[in-house]
């Protein structure tokens, strides 16, 4: 399962991930795409999110099971702590 996550996303960026996936809540998308279309639809994100942020959850073959992909502006970036991906918010 994949789960996307919009926060001030441009027009037209949640209408095309409805395409793929299904829009459980506002910004939340879940569904199960390919790695192929996982890989398209994030390459879409991370070039067209400009000042909003988007994270994209999905499985990974590590122990907690799943990984996580961050892009656009202040936002939280994934950190490997001793084989656990865990949160991290830059200093300013």
């Amino acid at each position: 399962m994949t789960v996307i996550i919009l926060i001030a996303a441009p027009e037209g960026l949640r209408g095309h991930l409805t395409r793929w996936m299904v829009e459980v809540n506002a910004g939340v998308f879940v569904g199960t795409p390919s790695r192929r279309i996982r890989d398209r639809l994030w390459d879409l994100l991370a070039t067209r999110i400009g000042d909003g942020q988007a994270v994209l959850v999905e499985p990974a073959a590590n122990e907690q099971g799943w990984t996580v992909r961050t892009a656009g502006k202040d936002r939280w970036k994934p950190v490997d702590f001793d084989g656990l991906i865990l949160s991290a918010r830059s200093r300013r």
